[in-house]
């Protein structure tokens, strides 16, 4: 079984009047060996848990962190026009040492977009655009991009990336059009609630769709999975296939976690539907229980 590298979404609703209990849990996280943490993209109210722009979150988070891996789970790319999310990316990369992995997506709420005034029917077009001119901005000073949403010329980004070529991009997506995306634009493809098997079909696509396989092999393949430990109540209910099952052990999780590793999944995302004052012991009881067994 291939090393398979476990984070933690930073998703609960955390109390408004403590607004550094997310800070301790991404502490705690640390200290008890997580590879990353992970803050998703909403600007409305879920109902789902915490709802932060993932960059400005996850700038918090670096400062009260050494290690820690820091990944937007995901960052809804239409939502930022190019120039801003490159240089706001680029500022997190420097800050962080290095640790941001940028997890990209198209969206699909329609009240957001509604609300930013962005059409909904144009979030992959503006994707694609965005993407593209962040790339070249991180890559060249000065540079010159001509897209049909963004246009620059002789820009000198006001900070460059201390990653070379910038933060790794995960592109979020199941379909062709997405692993295209992840092809052309990313370091990796980040799914949501995947199994083995899916894992697998989506390795094989991807090596169809590339021109060449080793451009499909050098992806990272990763995913959010979602898990309610045993002994834990769930807040809200898990938006995909549980692991471990209805009834979950440290057995039945480890075993699922094993099977993703061996399809080629290098990093999970362990979502857990639970209370914020919950979420501290469901990290321990992962720590403690399963991930000595994917040791």
């Amino acid at each position: 079984m291939s090393l398979l590298r476990l984070g933690v979404s930073l998703q609960p609703r955390w109390p408004l009047d403590d607004g550094t209990a997310v800070l301790r849990a991404a502490r705690h996280a640390e200290d008890l060996g997580f590879d990353h943490v992970a803050v998703g993209n909403r600007l409305l109210d879920s109902g789902f848990g915490l709802d932060t722009d993932p960059l400005v979150l996850l700038s918090a988070v670096a400062g009260a962190t050494r290690r820690l891996r820091l990944l937007t789970s995901v960052l809804v790319a239409p939502y930022y026009p190019a120039l801003v999310l490159a240089n706001q990316a680029a500022t997190l990369d420097v800050v962080s040492g290095g640790r941001l992995v940028l997890g990209v997506g198209t969206g699909w709420n329609p009240d957001e977009f509604d609300a930013v005034g962005v059409p909904l029917r144009e979030r992959g077009a503006r994707t694609d655009d965005h993407l593209a001119a962040a790339w070249a901005l991180w890559r060249q000073r000065p540079a010159d991009f001509e897209g049909p949403f963004t246009t620059v010329r002789a820009a000198r980004l006001g900070v460059p990336p201390v990653t070379p070529g910038g933060p790794p991009v995960w592109v979020g997506g199941h379909s062709d059009v997405a692993l295209r995306r992840a092809l052309r634009f990313g370091d990796g493809w980040y799914g949501s609630g995947a199994d083995a098997t899916e894992v697998t079909g989506v390795r094989r696509r991807l090596r169809e769709l590339a021109a060449d396989t080793a451009d499909a092999d050098r992806l990272t393949l990763a995913s959010a999975a979602f898990l309610t430990p045993p002994g834990i109540p769930s807040e809200v209910p898990s938006p995909g296939r549980a692991l471990g099952g209805a009834a979950p052990s440290a057995a039945s999780v480890a075993d699922d976690l094993g099977r993703l590793a061996e399809a080629g999944l290098t990093a999970a995302t362990l979502w857990l539907p639970v209370a914020a004052d919950h979420l501290e012991k469901a990290m321990e009881w992962i720590a403690a229980e399963v991930m000595p067994q994917l040791a």
